[in-house]
């Protein structure tokens, strides 16, 4: 009795602290800032543009920036949580809820929210 009472309070605290996470909603860019908006308008967090560089695209939970030669993925509390060398990663085309999508040279490639690349198939010739 003593343990599944314990099992429902770190379970009401792991879906508690699920539902509490922030999520990107949206993020505004202007003079020397980026600004996080979740889904109902509220400011998340606000980082500088010299620390993210150019903001290239985001997701939920994280989004990308492009800065001295490398693409950094951010949380939403701006750590940096992966990188690529721009020369390993190409032209970044999109950015979705879990995913980044390049174009190197004649490849397509599509890469997980940690820079871990999950596939690639040939580009269409332009």
């Amino acid at each position: 009795m003593k343990k599944g009472r314990i099992i429902l309070a770190l379970l009401a605290l792991l879906f508690a602290g699920i539902a509490s996470a922030q999520q990107i909603s949206y993020i505004e860019s202007d003079g020397n800032w980026h600004r996080l908006y979740d889904a109902k308008g509220k400011l998340i967090k606000g980082f500088a543009r010299s620390s993210v560089g150019e903001l290239v695209g985001w997701g939920s939970t994280f989004f990308v920036g492009k800065n001295s030669g490398f693409y950094r993925i951010f949380d939403v509390k701006g750590r940096v949580t992966a990188s690529q060398s721009i020369g390993n990663v190409g032209d970044v085309l999109s950015v979705s809820a879990e995913t980044i999508t390049s174009r190197k040279g004649s490849w397509i490639l599509f890469w997980d929210k940690n820079f871990k690349k999950i596939g690639s198939r040939p580009a269409p010739s332009r």
